[in-house]
């Protein structure tokens, strides 16, 4: 049943060839499960950039890597929550602004600073490797901690996923990230992410639920984003 919950996962976050589709709602009774996928995605994407000698070309092709395996499907969530992030208005002027069809200035501009923070942090680390799998994991966590606390302000993919959430789930989410303590970065580094992967998503309800009334798939997804952005940041930071 795990297994079939771990492929229903990843065929959700990724675009890994894993055969048939599977029982969507196997995964949504364990959305817990989240962090595992920033371990695949973080894991492939650091063993594929380990070759490359220019740190500044590892961390741009790390991003177009993350962005390619995910199906830029967080990414697009980043861009939507910009767009209702900048709308002026009340909730459903700003919920209407986040799922229409169109990228605003709001969007573009969120999604670039999440990226040239994202970059500026990668090309900066000592070993790119720690901080892109830190970032992915934290960032995953966010998105079980969004699923189980934040409540749909719309039907859609994460009201689905709610409705199966329970509320120790985030910390059957934590459990997950805790083999992170055993890569060779300093403890208060990895003290200081822990922080940034709960209060990021923390942040991320509070404006939800003050702009929209609630969050959807476009929150979770934005938060992934931009929690994986403070991670890298702050590591980096640490280590200098």
């Amino acid at each position: 049943m795990v297994v079939r919950s771990l492929r229903a996962l990843l065929q959700f976050t990724t675009i890994l060839p894993l055969g048939a589709p599977a029982d969507f709602e196997s995964f949504a009774r364990r959305s817990w499960l989240y962090p595992v996928a920033g371990w695949v995605t973080g894991g492939l994407v650091a063993i594929a950039v380990f070759w490359i000698p220019v740190p500044a070309v590892a961390a741009a092709v790390a991003i177009a890597l993350l962005l390619l395996l995910s199906g830029a499907n967080h990414f697009d969530g980043l861009l939507d929550l910009g767009d209702g992030l900048m709308a002026h208005g009340d909730p459903e002027r700003r919920i209407r602004a986040m799922t229409d069809r169109q990228t605003g200035a709001g969007g573009i501009a969120i999604a670039a600073a999440v990226l040239i923070l994202t970059y500026a942090g990668l090309q900066s680390a000592s070993v790119l490797a720690w901080p892109l799998l830190i970032g992915e994991v934290g960032a995953a966590f966010s998105m079980a901690f969004l699923t189980a606390y934040g409540n749909p302000v719309k039907e859609g993919i994460h009201s689905f996923l709610h409705s199966f959430a329970r509320p120790e789930f985030p910390l059957y989410a934590a459990v997950l990230c805790i083999p992170l303590i055993l890569l060779p970065v300093s403890r208060s580094g990895l003290a200081l992410a822990a922080v940034m992967m709960v209060l990021v998503p923390l942040i991320v309800l509070f404006v939800a639920r003050r702009l929209f009334g609630g969050v959807n798939g476009d929150v979770v997804g934005g938060c992934h984003e931009i929690t994986r952005a403070v991670i890298i940041a702050v590591l980096v930071v640490m280590a200098a």
